[in-house]
This record gives C-alpha cells, sequence and structure tokens, in this order.
C-alpha cells in the first residue's frame, strides 16, 4: 500500500486527536446555553461558587439536629425561597423540599414520619445528613467542571445554569467541506448516497457542513477539487476513491502530502485515509455508505468532538457470528430486542445478507443497514448466548 500499511482504530483515533489540536485553534465566541451542544469550549468552565450555598432538604419535614432529643418545639417553616432561619437548641422547623437549613440542623425528619402536638415534634431518630443534599455536594467555589477542548452535551446545560454561568466561550464550528467522489455520481447515474448522512452527523458534533458538487474519477479534477475545497474550509470530508483501483484518485492526490494514516484495521470502513493538505485537515472515507459510516463513526468522529470513548450496553447474542479470518476489527451491526442483539444481515434476521459468517462488502453496500440499533466491535465473532457490548449508534452519532 505505497509504504503505508492500515493501522489500529486506536492508533488512528490518537493521531486525529493530536491533529485536532492544531485545527480547531482560532476565533471564540460566547455562546448562552440553548446553543451549548456539540459546542466545543475554548477554556475552562469552573463554578462561580458553592453549589448549592447551604444544606437543603430533599424531603419535605422538618429540619433537625441528629443529636436532639424529642420533644422539640416547632418554631416556623421555610421554602426554598427563603434564606436559612436562625434557631436555638430544642427547636425545628418545618421544611419544604429544596429549602435550607438552619445551621444546627443536620438532618430532615421526613413528614410522614413526625408526629407534631401542641406545636412539639416527636419521631425516630436520625443519623446525621438523612434526607440532607450538602452544600457544595453539586460543585465547589472555583472547582473546574469542564476543560477546555470539551465538547458539550445537551444535559449539561443543566449543570451550567445550577451554578449560576449563562453563557460560555466555545470554539468557532468548522467549515467542513463535503466532497463525493465517483463517475457514476457526478453524470448522475447513481445517486450520493454519504454526503447528506455525513451533513447530519457534522452537524449533530457542532460544525458546518457544505456539500460541493460531486467530482468524477479523474486525477486531475480530483487534485483541483481538493485543492479548492481546502482553500475555502476548515476541513475537507471526502468520500470515495480510498481503495487501491485504477480510478482511485483521492489516495493519489493524499500521498503526496502529510498522511497520518492509510487505512485503518476496521472492516466496513477500512480505507480510511487521513492527511494534511496545506495545514488543512482531509479525512477521506471509503465510497460504500455503511462503511463510510462506520469509518465516520468509529475513527473521524474523535477529530471532531475531542473523545473517542465508546460506551456500550450488555446484551446476549441472538445468533452465532464467525467472522473472516484476518487480523482486523468487525463492526457488526445489530438490532436490540427482547431476543437480545441480533446481527442485522444474518440469515436469523429481518434482513439476510450472509448466513452464520459475517460478510463485511455485503454489509458495507446495504443502506438497509442502517436500520440497525447499534455495532458489535469484534476480531473473533461471538456464539449465541454470549454477552456482547453494543455500541448504541446513539453514543457515535
Amino acid at each position: 500500500m505505497d509504504g503505508h500499511e492500515p493501522v489500529a482504530r486506536s492508533v488512528a483515533v490518537e493521531r486525529l486527536l493530536g491533529l485536532r489540536e492544531g485545527a480547531s485553534a482560532g476565533p471564540s465566541e460566547r455562546v448562552d446555553l440553548t446553543a451549548v451542544a456539540g459546542r466545543t469550549l475554548a477554556e475552562p468552565v469552573a463554578s462561580p461558587g458553592d453549589v448549592p450555598r447551604h444544606d437543603h432538604a430533599t424531603m419535605d419535614g422538618y429540619a433537625v439536629a441528629a443529636d436532639a432529643e424529642y420533644p422539640l418545639e416547632v418554631v416556623g417553616e421555610v421554602f426554598p425561597e427563603d434564606d436559612p432561619p436562625e434557631i436555638g437548641r430544642g427547636e425545628v422547623v418545618a421544611v419544604a423540599t429544596g429549602a435550607p437549613l438552619p445551621a444546627n440542623a443536620d438532618a430532615v425528619l421526613m413528614r410522614e414520619d413526625a408526629t407534631v402536638e401542641d406545636g412539639t415534634l416527636s419521631g425516630p431518630s436520625l443519623d446525621p445528613g438523612t434526607n440532607v443534599y450538602p452544600a457544595g455536594a453539586t460543585a465547589g467555589a472555583r472547582e473546574r467542571l469542564f476543560e477546555a477542548g470539551r465538547t458539550l452535551a445537551p444535559r449539561h446545560a443543566v449543570l451550567l445554569r445550577d451554578v449560576g454561568i449563562g453563557t460560555v466561550t466555545v470554539r468557532r464550528p468548522l467549515e467542513v467541506g463535503v466532497v463525493a467522489t465517483g463517475t457514476e455520481i457526478h453524470e448522475g447515474r447513481q445517486p450520493d448516497r454519504d454526503s447528506e448522512m455525513l451533513c447530519n452527523l457534522l452537524g449533530r458534533w457542532g460544525h458546518d457542513p457544505t456539500i460541493t458538487d460531486p467530482v468524477p474519477d479523474d486525477a486531475a479534477t480530483v487534485r483541483e477539487a481538493i485543492a479548492t475545497a481546502v482553500a475555502e474550509h476548515d476541513a475537507v470530508v471526502t468520500t470515495g476513491g480510498t481503495s487501491v483501483g485504477r480510478a482511485d484518485h483521492v489516495v493519489g492526490t493524499l500521498l503526496d502530502h502529510d498522511v497520518l494514516f492509510r487505512g485503518v484495521t476496521l472492516r466496513p470502513g477500512r480505507p480510511v485515509t487521513v492527511a494534511s493538505v496545506d495545514g488543512t485537515p482531509i479525512l477521506a472515507l471509503p465510497g460504500k455508505p455503511v462503511a463510510a459510516h462506520a469509518a465516520a463513526t468509529l475513527v473521524c468522529r474523535s477529530f471532531f468532538v475531542g473523545e473517542h470513548r465508546l460506551p456500550t450496553v450488555d446484551a446476549r447474542a441472538a445468533s452465532r457470528l464467525t467472522v473472516p479470518d484476518e487480523n482486523v476489527e468487525f463492526a457488526v451491526p445489530v438490532t436490540l430486542d427482547g431476543e437480545g442483539a441480533t446481527p442485522l444481515g444474518h440469515a436469523d434476521s429481518a434482513l439476510s445478507l450472509y448466513g452464520e459468517r459475517f460478510a463485511p462488502g455485503r454489509v458495507s453496500s446495504s443502506t438497509r443497514v442502517t436500520l440497525a440499533d447499534g455495532l458489535v466491535l469484534t476480531a473473533e465473532g461471538f456464539d449465541a448466548g454470549e454477552q456482547v457490548s453494543v455500541i448504541p449508534y446513539g453514543v457515535v452519532e
């Protein structure tokens, strides 16, 4: 392969994370919390103060000192919007959920466990901290919550608002050119099945994609299209032209530049190639739709979101699956239901593309496989009933 051997997916991801550090630098902007999802922080975020400022009740009841002896005198009532009152020894206050506790109260007796007669409280003994959310438990003053480079998710707006932060400084989204290659696409004889999918991924990852005109399989035209895309965008994603055929001119162009890797030991998705052309990252994906998606989500995603974690859920394999005898990692699309994890494409599934032996070539060509719920990464296959780790598509998309 022209002196370039495929690398392990983990190696490719680490190189992409390094590439990201240089490519993502640039202007930043302040955004409010309605627009943080998918955005990457340009600077760290710390809590301005302790949150919450005071211990508060997690139940409706009575704020008491755990070492006090009943009966206790009820001297008032506190709500979440109130400041914590002062009470004396032997006194308690009624509290609503979320109300701040007096300084000398360290437990909350639930209302249903309390007995109040003639303004005095009795009830069971409590341990300190019972039904109490401690001051500073969410965040301490000046505690760093997010590092620069972290890509925020919708749920993070909850924490930011809770600690009193209404805007954050984020990196400007990358303007990404999406370039499909292939004479059959350029001439309209086959649809471009990849570009819209990639635009949706890039948008979900917090960037601004633009589809450019498809390019025919001509070396000079491909070279010119890449040069134009590099001049107009912060990063470029191409599809097609990454294999070893005579019409695969994308790789030929990239080999004249700084290649991070050519190929990854992953199927579908193996031909993915990444290079830097005049300082602009070019992420070249295979043209087959499922192969392009696998390479984008399992490899190239790390460049766009700045992380490589792939959380999984455990499931039982519904069918036995063997794999070709190759030293690669196979990305097996599966559906999840009451039967467990069923490889979609297996003869036992709703889409029969292969028997017991996984066929990455057929799978990579089938757009129907996009109905799967997630992926199982395996180098050895698995038996029916064996526990497998499934990467839900929601994790990587």
